[in-house]
């Protein structure tokens, strides 16, 4: 085989990413970019030196292309990606996968029955930092892990976006946009989620764009903007994770998981790489004794790339005939739990998650972005 050929559809601000990351493997090939704007897509083709260019169409017509990269709105996620499938294309689509259960199940069942994939961001698991981390746990660093906790706090993207709205609609706020990093985390490394409980607020019921041509525009917030969740997993272990958009204190990136045998803290999962770092249970210890634990940092192994990661690895799965790791289904399952968190914050109540996924695999030491394989 040659290399994989890709159309883009959806060329805003992080396509700028996907096509410089994209364009560094050798495995897989740009070939057109489409967008409901086709001059903003021949401007980004141009930028980054893709052949063709034009509309979602041409696109999902274009017979180079075997998958296409989903970088529309959350909104037009499920449409999009439904549309490639029909068209004959694997798909890679940005994080969230959709908004709604019925629709993404509609997906995936389409997508097998044409023998498709669907691959899904986050793919910050894929990165150096967190797999280090996720072999160290593996190894039995921490002993068995019991619960973890995961924060994510900050004053909120209308301080620095120039429109935020679209942040603090349905389908967003800092649950749908940040969750599938914490959560997509938290699942690969303990196993799927059987149960959630939140709690919720919305601090402003209007927020104020600060920056930009809108600067002292005022619009509503349509969702909670922090939440507290508890997740509780299908092997027993516990979760606690905060999302906000807040807080006065910027706090970002916190992941701690806590075993019988010690306690780690892994890298920002929106990141693909960090620092990990361990310690051990103490000895001995005094009442009112300051204590001072010594962390042992566990080298980062593996190289440093960025998104667009998981689709190189599901397009190297698609041909070794194995599943590849930010699966549809592992998304799906991540949409479920933040979908039953916002249900359970409205209730006051546990909700129970109806979805499941396999243990993730982990992805070999060895795996070289920059490497020919096809």
């Amino acid at each position: 085989m040659s290399a994989v050929g890709v159309g883009v559809i959806g060329s805003g601000v992080i396509s700028d990413t996907y096509l410089e990351n994209l364009g560094s493997f050798p495995d897989v090939d740009v070939v057109v970019i489409g967008d409901l704007n086709p001059e903003r897509a021949r401007a980004k083709a141009e930028m980054h030196a893709v052949p063709r260019w034009g509309t979602a169409k041409d696109v999902l017509a274009d017979p180079d292309v075997q998958v296409v990269v989903n970088l529309t709105i959350p909104a037009a996620h499920v449409e999009v990606s439904t549309a490639a499938i029909a068209a004959g294309k694997h798909v890679w689509t940005e994080k969230p996968i959709g908004l709604e259960r019925d629709g993404v199940d509609a997906l995936l069942r389409k997508a097998d029955a044409a023998g498709l994939r669907v691959g899904s961001a986050p793919d910050t698991v894929l990165g150096p930092g967190f797999q280090t981390a996720k072999r160290a746990i593996e190894s039995g660093v921490i002993g068995a892990p019991l619960f973890a906790h995961t924060s994510f706090q900050t004053q909120g993207p209308d301080l620095w976006h120039p429109n935020p709205q679209f942040l603090f609609a349905r389908g967003a706020g800092p649950l749908l946009d940040m969750g599938p990093y914490y959560f997509t985390a938290l699942v690969s490394l303990l196993g799927p989620v059987d149960r959630v409980a939140a709690t919720g607020m919305k601090a402003q019921t209007e927020r104020e764009i600060r920056t930009g041509p809108s600067a002292g525009t005022r619009f509503p917030v349509e969702v909670p903007t922090t939440l507290q969740v508890l997740t509780v997993f299908e092997g027993g272990q516990q979760a606690h994770s905060l999302v906000s958009f807040d807080s006065a204190l910027e706090r970002h990136g916190v992941v701690e998981i806590h075993g019988t045998d010690g306690s780690i803290v892994i890298p920002d999962p929106n990141r693909f790489a960090g620092r990990t770092a361990y310690v051990k249970p103490l000895t001995e210890t005094r009442d009112g004794e300051d204590i001072e634990q010594p962390w042992i940092d566990i080298p980062q192994k593996g190289v440093v790339v960025g998104r667009g990661l998981g689709l190189l690895e599901m397009v190297r799965a698609i041909v070794d005939d194995r599943p590849h790791i930010a699966s549809g289904q592992l998304s799906r399952h991540v949409l479920d739990i933040m979908l039953s968190a916002e249900e359970s914050a409205e209730t006051d109540r546990f909700v129970t998650i109806d979805s499941s996924v396999p243990a993730v695999p982990s992805l070999p030491e060895d795996f070289d972005p920059f490497a020919q394989t096809l």
